[in-house]
């Protein structure tokens, strides 16, 4: 029998309509329960102020750490199904939506195509994503700035309010 190879992916979570709550946890259980994802940690939630477009209600944010054994391009596919499963519709960019699945890091490796960036290219520019990953793993190492997590939140200039739910 085939066996995969096991990978450590890094996945952001955030919605901002409807019953917030129950769309980051149902997203998060969704998840998990690909029998081919194990949880390895699992941020606490935060409820996040917009950036970007900022007429629209607050985020819940978190991110959850994983294993799997599926390849980047594969998981993307499992997220955008969940996401599609829950409501997610495209409006536009940075605008509502019931819930947002991001692949942040995919073990230490760098892809960049049309439909995947990985890491994602806009981390170290957010606390919404940098707070709940420096909660469950603070020392990990953005393979492209080579600097920890929490040096990256340390140093960010972003005025955004996260608060701790």
């Amino acid at each position: 029998m085939f066996n995969r190879m096991k990978h450590i992916a890094y996945i952001g979570i955030g919605s901002n309509l409807g019953d917030k709550l129950y769309y980051c946890e149902k997203a998060i259980s969704e998840i998990l329960e690909i029998d081919r994802h194990q949880l390895l940690a699992r941020s606490s939630l935060f409820r996040t102020e917009p950036l970007g477009y900022t007429s629209q209600d607050w985020f819940v944010n978190g991110v959850i750490k994983i294993e799997t054994d599926l390849e980047p391009s594969e998981l993307l596919r499992t997220l955008k199904t969940i996401e599609a499963q829950l409501g997610r519709t495209e409006t536009f960019r940075w605008g509502p939506r019931t819930i947002d699945l991001d692949i942040l890091f995919f073990d230490d490796i760098q892809i960049q195509t049309g439909e995947l960036k990985i890491p994602h290219p806009l981390i170290q520019n957010r606390k919404f994503v940098l707070i709940p990953l420096a909660e469950i793993d603070r020392h990990l190492i953005h393979p492209v700035l080579k600097r920890t997590i929490q040096d990256l939140l340390d140093n960010s200039t972003e005025d955004q309010r996260v608060e701790k739910l």
